[in-house]
């Protein structure tokens, strides 16, 4: 068979594409104070692309999101790094393919800090440019060191070594403890009189769980999740004390939104940088009472209706202190969507005709287009392009440098070494976006786009994640899809394009070991 020509894939050679050092440096120089916008990262949890409604869905009306969309631009090939939660935070915070670096996986709630301090992140850049940083909301990428935190007082090392100044944060997921906030490396309202003991090994004397106690439960699992439990809900992971620290499932949201536009109002006179992880629209989902029912499809949706008011929220306090117009706007998903993840909430049965998943195959965990196609809304600090749909292949990895070279920070030598600049892109000016993107599954199997075509490596993993009725598509043998003509990831016609295939599988060696010097 005659082999398609390189170029014909849209794959640029990487060591020619790689942006010197010197001109990287010089597209950094420094700009003036009044030119350095606020940037603003809304990272929801689980939002799969067919969960809102400017993605086409019919099913849930999303006004907010739908509002940033028609006021910036909104891509529909972008890809988070990785189909699940901590590895895909970690790429987008440091610049570094996550199956770089080891212990980069699904984190527990005791894990240690896996961003090691001295990492350069996009916290650390910005603030080195003089932006003033926070994170709120979720974090589930450790703190101190692994099972060994003083959850009693100052948990080091923390978010401030890895350059946030601020940070009011779940220091995991919502259904992993402790089930307490953590300001500023301590837990928020702690209560002397209830010291919290953690655990992922054993459970403490006497202390009721979700297995043994079933009928102290408001919400039941449907598989795992059956270990401490807190507020009626059993969650992963043992936990003793906490007493007023606990946060309250309903309040989540309110809580760690209001944190998040108390930073902004605090810091509305400088130049500033959010990082605001929401809990929506992970398990467990208990939405506050003026979402509950609303949405007609149970728990989740409502609990999209709850990520919209969060997005909202923000929105309106950027307009109300007259900075929307100098603050970049962010709204994208750590990975794609799951129904069923671990709790009885009847998701499934009320999911109706709503399809998270779009018209994708796959979602949270897999690597088939679902687990890692996310939504991804840019709304700019001068409203270029407004209302624009942009097809341009791009990715979270890329974040980091863009933003710091549109807010005029040099990145450190060693720093973001996958990620590259793509202001041209993300502003809507080109669709001519990545020549390819990398991708994670939940077991490490490797992806790669290109030029339309999908090639997912052989793995030995399992085929399906039961437990969420998920295909994780891996498989002994190479996968080979053609994107423009079978989105939805139905035929492998890897055997009737060997040549591809090869071409893909040796762009994807060049890249994994490249060591992040292929910038392009």
């Amino acid at each position: 068979m005659k082999r398609t020509p390189l170029l014909s894939l849209g794959i640029a050679g990487l060591g020619a594409a790689a942006l010197p050092t010197s001109a990287r440096a010089q597209a950094q120089a420094p700009r003036t104070e009044q030119d350095r916008p606020n940037v603003i990262v809304i990272l929801a949890d689980d939002l799969g692309f067919g969960d809102i409604s400017c993605n086409g869905s019919r099913t849930i009306a999303t006004p907010n999101i739908d509002r940033i969309a028609a006021e910036g631009i909104r891509f529909t090939n972008a890809h988070t790094t990785s189909s699940t939660s901590t590895p895909a935070r970690f790429g987008l915070l440091t610049g570094i393919y996550p199956w770089r670096v080891p212990g980069t996986g699904i984190a527990p709630g005791d894990a240690g800090m896996i961003i090691r301090p001295g990492t350069p992140t996009l916290a650390s850049t910005l603030r080195d440019a003089g932006y003033t940083t926070g994170a709120v909301g979720k974090w589930h990428l450790g703190l101190g060191e692994s099972g060994r935190q003083d959850w009693n007082g100052h948990i080091t090392p923390g978010l401030e070594e890895i350059g946030f100044d601020y940070s009011f944060i779940m220091a995991a997921t919502g259904d992993r403890v402790p089930c307490v906030y953590i300001e500023n490396q301590r837990v928020y309202n702690y209560d002397p009189e209830a010291p919290i003991s953690v655990s992922y090994k054993e459970n403490f004397p006497g202390e009721p769980t979700g297995r043994d106690n079933p009928e102290l439960l408001r919400l039941h699992p449907s598989h795992g999740h059956d270990m401490s439990i807190v507020n009626g809900i059993s969650r992963i992971g043992y936990m003793k004390g906490g007493g007023k620290a606990l946060w309250k499932d309903e309040e989540i949201a309110d809580v760690i939104t209001g944190k998040a536009v108390e930073f902004i109002e605090k810091n509305r006179e400088r130049p500033f940088f959010l990082y605001f992880g929401t809990n929506d629209i992970h398990v467990p989902r208990v939405p506050h009472k003026r979402f509950a029912g609303r949405s007609g499809m149970g728990a989740r949706g409502d609990a999209i209706l709850s990520f919209d008011w969060s997005v909202g929220r923000i929105a309106r306090v950027l307009d109300s202190l007259g900075i929307a117009d100098r603050t970049i706007l962010i709204v994208t998903s750590d990975n794609g969507p799951v129904v069923d993840d671990g709790y009885r909430d009847r998701a499934v049965e009320l999911l109706g005709d709503h399809r998270p998943w779009h018209i994708y195959r796959g979602g949270k965990y897999s690597a088939f287009e679902a687990g890692t196609r996310v939504p991804f809304i840019v709304r700019w600090d001068d409203g270029a392009r407004a209302g624009t749909v942009s097809g341009a292949l791009v990715s979270q990895i890329d974040l980091f440098a863009t933003l710091a070279r549109r807010c005029g920070a040099r990145i450190p030598e060693a720093g973001a070494p996958d990620s590259r600049p793509a202001l041209a892109v993300l502003r809507g000016e080109t669709e001519q976006g990545r020549s390819w993107v990398v991708e994670q599954n939940a077991n490490g199997t490797l992806s790669i786009l290109s030029g339309g075509w999908k090639y997912i490596a052989p793995s030995r993993g399992a085929a399906y994640l039961k437990a969420t009725n998920t295909e994780l598509g891996n498989a002994p043998e190479p996968q080979l899809y053609d994107l423009r003509e079978d989105a939805g990831e139905r035929h492998n016609v890897a055997a009737e394009h060997p040549d591809v295939v090869e071409l893909l599988r040796s762009l994807l060696d060049e890249v994994k070991h490249a060591g992040g010097t292929a910038r392009r």
